[in-house]
């Protein structure tokens, strides 16, 4: 196999570990969109917030997974809190949308201020609680055991989801309360805590992104949700956003562009491809490559 090749499928393979991690912070945009058409620009740094998590719990003695489920339940209370606090006021006395993206933006800067008052300004080294081994090579191709880790633990908490809103009361209540909340509460469903659920999944997903990234870049800070989360958003878009497979389509989209920027131009522009593409979506087709006009959850 030639290099040329042995390099476009290296690029590929890191761009699908990477992508699966947008996916999965993409996947709360998504869900909050589709219940409340709000864009919980929050979320980003509840992804670094299930980080801090996660390290704290491995640092603590815990194994890999108790962190990763423990840095998922404590962000899903999180998620719940948020919404309780910041956006269901809002909600009752029908405040205008504005207000509610406001609010998000003001969540989102104290998140990142309590961040670094509680964790420090300076950036910690996330524990390799499994350390970085070639899984299986041929040539120049390289798949370590965290990229693999990685894929499968995203598949796995995005068939989770797919079950719980396909399959599940809750779900179909999700579902309900996305095409017209107000309908959904006339025929009697606990619309409030259908949000909040909704919040809770969104914040574990993005809770579990933030401890599986720890591994691939061991490197954690009080800012690392800002960029992550816009690129996230971005790659909601860009699959549609208000549709789940969108997301997902998306977030490994944004991923494999990435890396093919990273590989055969720049490692300096592999930010700018994500407001670039953002741009073009916007210009050519605005509601995402899976998305309609209204697209629901």
């Amino acid at each position: 196999m030639s290099s040329g090749l042995d390099m476009l499928i290296q690029q590929l393979i890191n761009g699908i570990a990477w992508g699966s991690v947008y996916a999965l912070i993409a996947l709360g945009y998504t869900m909050v969109y589709g219940v409340l058409r709000l864009i919980n620009f929050a979320h980003g740094d509840l992804y670094m917030v299930g980080a801090y998590i996660g390290y704290y719990l491995l640092v603590g003695g815990v194994g890999f997974v108790p962190a990763l489920i423990g840095a998922m339940a404590l962000c899903a209370l999180l998620g719940m809190l948020i919404e309780r606090c910041a956006y269901r006021p809002l909600r009752h006395r029908r405040a205008p949308h504005l207000t509610a993206l406001i609010t998000a933006i003001g969540v989102s800067l104290l998140l990142e201020n309590a961040g670094q008052l509680l964790f420090g300004p300076e950036p910690k080294a996330f524990p390799q609680a499994i350390p970085a081994r070639p899984l299986w090579t041929s040539g120049d191709i390289v798949i370590s055991n965290q990229d693999a880790l990685i894929v499968a633990v995203a598949i796995l908490l995005m068939l989770g989801l797919r079950f719980i809103v396909l399959t599940t009361r809750v779900g179909q209540a999700m579902r309900a309360v996305s095409w017209d909340l107000e309908a959904a509460s006339l025929m009697g469903v606990p619309t409030d805590r259908i949000i909040a659920f909704t919040f809770a999944l969104g914040s574990a997903l993005a809770a579990a992104a933030g401890v599986l990234i720890g591994l691939r870049n061991p490197k954690i800070d009080p800012l690392m949700g800002i960029l992550m989360g816009l690129k996230a958003f971005v790659a909601a878009v860009l699959g549609g956003i208000g549709s789940i497979p969108g997301a997902v389509l998306g977030g490994l989209l944004m991923g494999v562009l990435e890396y093919l920027v990273i590989g055969y131009w720049s490692s300096t522009y592999r930010n700018a491809i994500a407001f670039a593409l953002l741009i073009l979506v916007l210009i050519v087709r605005p509601q995402g490559l899976l998305g309609r006009h209204l697209e629901k959850v």
